[in-house]
């Protein structure tokens, strides 16, 4: 049989699967309830997931909280946007473009990939300087690089359209578009946490101290990991401009900031299941509280909650959360198949078995 550490190592193997097959079937059951608007939620849920994947990439592993990842995904919808309008409308809109990219029209799948690729250099060339801090001082940095991009992106106005929203953008992402970025995410973070540097990065997490003395380069794994997490916040951002149709600065400030570690705290910053789980508990909590709130019918009577009521129940609800359960929902342990299915046999270790009717 095989070792304990070898069946380990299977196990957490399949996490990245576990998921995938948690959010096909996240997908189907929308699908089969025949409504337009929980399938739009599930498309809206599954963007998300590549969202707070991509931040969980840099904060799980290293610890560092940032609330800069939004600046990313704003980057990011902003170069899709620049790729695939129609020219004769960036023209109109956006006169301050190079005529490069006025004249350019890119097929929507390499602008999400050029969106990710420009925040990732963006994110290597801040993060040369944000990186060399640490705890608060970095967080505090990550901030004010969110802050000065907001401020950048909302007065470009001939580039960016400053804060009057840019128009037009294809509406294709579906469903079936987010969930195979939802599932890429997942898998490119599955690799890196089992990767030598992702190991690193989390032993620095740990103990730092400890890291430095075994020879451990805290800033390059930590820059690594920053860089790779921008990509898919900067490729979720894309796809929010695609779900949506169009892109403000305003969107990717500090309301999607809160969201992001909202939906990472609710699951749990210390895996990546929780970074998962908590995307999905927290968006079919908003869904169910909208509902209620545009009011329930049952029989005669009609039941509705005041507005307002959604932002104070998920309020709460993290308080009592971060209270009763600080580590998340899922405490740092990651979803994978029991030990049972994966312990095969390991044909190295086996036995040679003799020939019937021989004599050894």
């Amino acid at each position: 049989m095989a070792s304990p550490h070898m069946i380990r190592r299977r196990m957490a193997a399949t996490t990245p699967l576990v998921l995938a097959l948690l959010l096909l079937a996240f997908v189907l059951v929308a699908f089969s309830l025949g409504d337009r608007a929980i399938a739009r939620m599930a498309a809206e849920t599954l963007i998300r997931v590549t969202l707070v994947v991509g931040f969980w990439i840099f904060v799980g592993n290293s610890g560092v909280v940032s609330f800069g990842h939004a600046a990313f995904a704003c980057i990011g919808a902003y170069v899709s946007a620049w790729a695939t309008l129609k020219p004769e409308m960036k023209a109109t809109l956006l006169p301050g473009l190079p005529d490069a990219i006025t004249a350019a029209h890119w097929q929507v799948l390499p602008a999400a990939v050029a969106g990710g690729i420009a925040a990732a250099l963006v994110a290597l060339l801040t993060g040369a300087a944000i990186l060399r801090l640490s705890g608060i001082a970095a967080s505090i940095a990550t901030f004010a690089f969110l802050a000065m991009v907001n401020t950048i992106w909302a007065n470009w106005t001939p580039v960016t359209g400053g804060t009057s929203s840019v128009v037009g953008l294809d509406r294709y992402v579906t469903p079936w578009v987010a969930l195979a970025w939802a599932v890429a995410a997942i898998l490119i973070a599955a690799l890196h946490a089992a990767s030598a540097s992702g190991l690193a990065l989390r032993a620095t997490r740990e103990d730092e101290v400890a890291a430095a003395a075994s020879g451990i380069d805290r800033y390059r794994h930590r820059l690594l990991a920053y860089t790779l997490s921008a990509f898919f916040c900067g490729a979720g951002g894309a796809l929010m401009g695609h779900f949506i149709g169009v892109i403000n600065p305003d969107g990717f400030y500090l309301s999607l900031t809160f969201l992001l570690l909202a939906m990472l705290v609710i699951g749990g910053v210390g895996s990546l299941s929780g970074a998962v789980v908590g995307v999905l508990a927290l968006s079919i909590a908003v869904e169910g509280l909208v509902r209620l709130e545009k009011g329930v019918s049952f029989g005669a009577v009609t039941f509705s909650l005041p507005p307002g009521s959604q932002e104070i129940i998920l309020a709460i609800a993290m308080i009592l959360i971060l209270i009763f359960r600080p580590a998340g929902l899922m405490a740092g342990r990651e979803v994978m198949l029991p030990a049972r299915w994966v312990a095969r046999p390991d044909a190295t270790n086996r036995e040679p078995t003799q020939p019937t009717g021989e004599t050894p």
